[in-house]
């Protein structure tokens, strides 16, 4: 059954986001407030029941925190504390008094502000302001100058303005271990799936691939299921992501004024400031978050070359220092140090076998021509986003890439956009009325895989939108709809 719009007799432009976590999201709460779209005219695809959470903060594990204080984690920019605020008006606290750290900022669950980004959208969508639609995304196509998009359960939505607001693939586990591994009950590629950690028991001797954030979160979630037994955490630098300063610091730094063109440039530039920073009583931190503070202008001012090596050579030692683990979850891992339990090693897998339902590996360590033999029962891989999958991690996508709408940026980061955030076709022309949102447009502009620095891109992004939209109004018109009942 088909139902048309009256929205196609107003020849009002419709908008369609794909994606309902925080950067999706977020494009809607700042389009909505500019209060420039009727009912019927704003819908989001977004397969959870609610809207705000997505991956990140649909978790429902209690040893998951957010990894920024909440004082700089808002829906809001220019109200940096709302969200703080916010915790405390809702008494969003109690039971959880392990949120407080010892320096006084507050580390809430993450469970905790998917319910913040939540109640910020709840009302537009009550108010028929903005339409969930509670289904995946089958296909996208092109037809005249509308995209028309179907949901999984067969929802169609006819758009003029298409933006995309998913985040990068669930990670790839290394081709040896997905090989030898793919029918061990204990195998775990991806964390991320609900209850996935489950599978491992008690005493189980347990190999994490990856040293990174979400490896801390999973050495925190098998200390609260009670897990006891020994912890291997592998990678292939063995840097583990660092922590948070004992006291609050003011940014240092200036990578503005005279900023480098080089990636060998920018290393010497944020060495020397860490070496004055230091001189001053200070720590790094300070530095790394004035970096971050002025990422975009950094990466704008690189070419494509040296972002690339950028990515090659720095990114490992960059993630390691700007995501820092919450101190709840440091201290797990910390502990865990201190008694022998984990150990954390720079190696990568040279062989395994599953041997009478055990896992035999050999460990070939970095720098080294020597290997180690250990044996374990589970294996987890925490080796963050699947960059080199995105156009082939969901149909729709790998639909439209072949159909010539979207590439890869050139970084090898996410999805090709130019600075107004519109997709690039592989000829790098701009694809009309396409706009990347969040993660997937960091290949242009730096640093955006941090909550504030996705809100502001959402800002971004939702003014380019608006003026899509009165250039729409202004010019052919056309808008239309058809709504079919899944």
């Amino acid at each position: 059954m088909t139902i048309s719009s009256d929205h196609q007799a107003r020849d009002l432009p419709v908008v369609a986001i794909i994606g309902g976590g925080v950067s999706g999201t977020a494009v809607a709460f700042h389009l909505l407030q500019r209060r420039l779209l009727r009912p019927g005219q704003l819908f989001i695809f977004e397969p959870r029941d609610r809207l705000g959470a997505g991956l990140a903060y649909d978790t429902r594990d209690p040893a998951h925190r957010i990894n920024v204080p909440a004082a700089k984690m808002s829906l809001l920019p220019d109200d940096l504390e709302h969200f703080q605020r916010w915790l405390q008006e809702q008494d969003a606290l109690a039971g959880d008094e392990a949120a407080v750290a010892a320096n006084g900022s507050l580390f809430p669950r993450r469970a905790v502000f998917g319910n913040y980004i939540s109640s910020m959208i709840r009302p537009f969508v009550e108010e028929g302001r903005l339409t969930h639609i509670a289904q995946g995304v089958e296909r996208i196509s092109r037809s005249g100058r509308r995209w028309v998009i179907t949901g999984e359960a067969g929802r169609r939505v006819d758009a003029d303005i298409l933006v995309i607001a998913t985040s990068h693939p669930s990670p790839l586990p290394p081709q040896l271990l997905q090989d030898a591994l793919a029918d061990h009950p204990r195998f775990v590629p991806d964390p991320t799936r609900p209850d996935a950690l489950a599978a491992v028991r008690a005493d189980d001797r347990v190999l994490v691939v990856g040293n990174g954030l979400t490896s801390a979160d999973v050495i925190a979630s098998l200390h609260l299921r009670g897990h006891k037994g020994p912890i291997t955490a592998m990678s292939r630098r063995g840097l583990r992501s660092r922590g948070h300063a004992r006291v609050k610091q003011d940014l240092f730094g200036d990578f503005v004024s005279h900023p480098s063109r080089t990636a060998l440039d920018l290393l010497r530039h944020v060495r020397a400031a860490i070496r004055e920073a230091e001189g001053e009583g200070r720590s790094w931190h300070a530095v790394i978050d004035q970096v971050r503070a002025q990422g975009r202008h950094l990466w704008r001012e690189l070419s494509v070359e040296e972002r690339r090596r950028v990515v090659r050579h720095l990114r490992p030692f960059w993630d390691v220092h700007r995501f820092r683990v919450a101190p709840q979850v440091e201290a797990v891992s910390e502990q865990a140090i201190d008694a022998g339990r984990l150990e954390v090693l720079a190696a990568s897998v040279a062989s395994i076998e599953v041997a009478d339902g055990g896992i035999d590996c050999r460990l070939r360590l970095s720098r080294s021509d020597r290997g180690v033999e250990r044996q374990f029962d589970a294996v987890v891989v925490t080796t963050g986003p699947g960059h080199r999958g995105i156009l082939q991690s969901q149909g729709w996508i790998e639909g439209l890439a072949t159909a010539g709408y979207l590439a890869m940026d050139p970084t090898g980061l996410g999805l090709a956009c130019d600075t107004q955030s519109r997709a690039l076709d592989a000829s790098e022309a701009i694809v009309p009325a396409l706009f990347i949102s969040g993660p997937l447009a960091r290949g242009t502009f730096g640093e955006l895989m941090g909550l504030p620095e996705v809100v502001e891109h959402a800002v971004l992004v939702a003014e380019q939108v608006a003026l899509a939209i009165a250039e729409h109004e202004h010019g052919h018109g056309g808008a239309h709809l058809d709504s079919s009942a899944a």
